[in-house]
């Protein structure tokens, strides 16, 4: 593969980052970790959202400036994802000069063509959701479904965009292209939204508005959402109207995946597609909507007070490194459906996956290589036992990554630890030891720590740090690609000492990892 590109959703910087905008973060980074292992070159896209009236109503209610506000707050997320070891290309910000100078290019160059109109507007506007409801959209209360309050009766000029006018083609693209939208369950959605679509606001009379980027030719208005956030994922690569593309542009877009949330599905394959056909610029290969994150089963709340932070669920278990929260985020939720996160839960999984069965399978195993043979593999250890199995599991993994079934890749994964355990507990080389088998206990060492360097390539999206101390017990290279891995990962030699083998992830009720765990 030559390359490969994918963007999250830009983040309302009106709150600090919880669980539910980790999720989707995790989730890209570990889709970026993996194909930087197959591709030549990659792009990873994330950022926020500043501008519109919650900012401006906030910063309001605070004493401060809006631009204070969207500082701060952007400054959280940045934070947020380091700790998660979220390695992303680029982090855009809506306010960057660069991005707002293009987005009012934008808008002129749809508005020369006539594809941009102004228009006096009345209709129900849901600031939650920052955009117009229509009767149909509301539940029997007349409220929003998704924010639970009644929308607001607003009345305005502002400039509209003719989606009606590419309906048909944004149909026909669907229709044409069934893997464009995923998971398969969403595409009839998106289908039944287009039936009864409209033109869409793209600006907002400044009166109402202020906190937002001036249209060019009519200071009185500020460009709205739709053009002036959904612009990001261009306006960051280097897109220009003039055609003087950047290089990231030129190499990276179109993008592999927008990935996003199931509630933005409609502005992402509507209302964005319908721009960039006007626009004239090619489409993105995929968008892919997941989920919500629920926490005890019930949805994410401010009013209800459950909304949780990744670092909180870090400090609470004491974790000084993510993988575990990464490993769980990427595994609660599958095939684009909700998932769930409790505490409970949380500790369960990773004991069963990470500490009992990928970590007590390498350390019993070394500490029997030191007892044995003292750390070292010798020619005669080679053998092909679980080498089908390895390799059938490599191309499983890379097949469902290309389905963004990042939970299903990893239970393939957990599933081979799942094989090895299983074929030590079997073959029994301590038995094989004492019966004076030297070479058949040898060769089921082998086996299986030949089988735990493929395990740390395949965790490492997942589970980085983890993933690093694997290979430095088990001493390979953690950036080799995936057509790198051959059937024997371990050379004769020295490999380890009994000093060199530490646990690779503790039980989170271990009284080593610290007797103030959450339990």
């Amino acid at each position: 593969m030559e390359k490969f590109s994918l963007t999250t959703a830009i983040d309302y910087v009106n709150g600090a980052p919880h669980i539910g905008h980790a999720y989707e973060k995790i989730l890209c980074d570990i889709i970026h970790r993996h194909y930087k292992k197959r591709a030549d070159k990659t792009f990873f896209l994330t950022g926020v959202d500043e501008h519109g009236i919650k900012i401006q109503k906030t910063a309001k209610t605070l004493g401060i400036t809006p631009k204070e506000l969207c500082d701060k707050n952007a400054s959280q997320f940045v934070e947020a994802w380091k700790l998660l070891d979220i390695e992303y290309s680029k982090f855009i910000r809506t306010t960057d000069a660069e991005h707002k100078k293009v987005v009012q290019d934008i808008f002129e160059k749809l508005l020369e063509k006539g594809d941009i109109y102004k228009h006096k507007y009345k209709g129900l506007y849901c600031s939650g959701c920052e955009c117009f409801l229509s009767d149909k959209d509301l539940d029997e209360d007349g409220c929003c479904p998704i924010h639970g309050k009644k929308p607001e009766a607003v009345e305005e000029e502002n400039y509209f965009f003719k989606l009606t006018k590419y309906k048909e083609r944004i149909i026909e693209h669907i229709k044409n292209n069934p893997e464009f939208i995923t998971p398969e369950f969403r595409v009839q959605e998106i289908l039944n939204q287009l039936e009864n679509i409209e033109d869409i606001s793209v600006s907002r009379a400044k009166t109402n508005v202020e906190w937002g980027i001036e249209v060019k030719s009519d200071p009185s208005q500020v460009i709205y959402v739709w053009i002036d956030a959904l612009s990001n994922y261009i306006t960051a690569l280097g897109y220009d109207v003039s055609g003087n593309f950047g290089d990231n542009f030129k190499e990276f877009w179109p993008v592999n995946y927008h990935v996003i949330g199931k509630d933005i599905l409609k502005f992402h394959s509507i209302y964005w597609i319908g721009i960039l056909m006007a626009l004239g610029i090619e489409l993105p290969k995929g968008i892919y909507a997941h989920g919500w994150i629920m926490i005890d089963k019930n949805k994410m709340s401010k009013s209800t007070g459950n909304v949780i932070s990744p670092k909180t669920v870090m400090e609470a278990f004491e974790l000084d490194k993510p993988d575990a929260l990464r490993y769980f985020m990427a595994t609660c939720a599958i095939g684009g459906k909700d998932g769930n996160y409790s505490d409970e839960d949380f500790k369960e999984k990773v004991n069963a996956d990470l500490a009992n069965n990928m970590g007590n399978l390498l350390n019993r195993s070394l500490n029997m290589l030191v007892k044995y043979f003292d750390g070292e593999i010798k020619e005669e250890f080679k053998n092909d036992a679980l080498v089908d199995v390895a390799d059938s599991t490599v191309k499983e993994v890379l097949s469902l990554f290309d389905k963004i079934d990042v939970a299903g890749a990893a239970s393939k994964i957990i599933a081979l630890s799942d094989e090895a355990n299983k074929y030590i507990n079997d073959n029994a080389p301590w038995t094989l030891y004492k019966e004076g088998k030297i070479k058949e206990c040898g060769q089921s060492l082998y086996t299986v720590l030949n089988l735990m360097v493929k395990t740390g390539l395949l965790i490492q999206p997942y589970c980085p740090n983890i993933a690093n101390e694997i290979a430095r017990q088990l001493k390979f290279d953690i950036n080799l690609k995936y057509d790198e891995i051959t059937p024997y990962m371990l050379s004769a030699g020295k490999l380890i000492t009994k000093e060199e083998i530490k646990p690779v992830f503790l039980r989170l009720d271990s009284e080593i990892a610290g007797d103030k765990k959450k339990s």
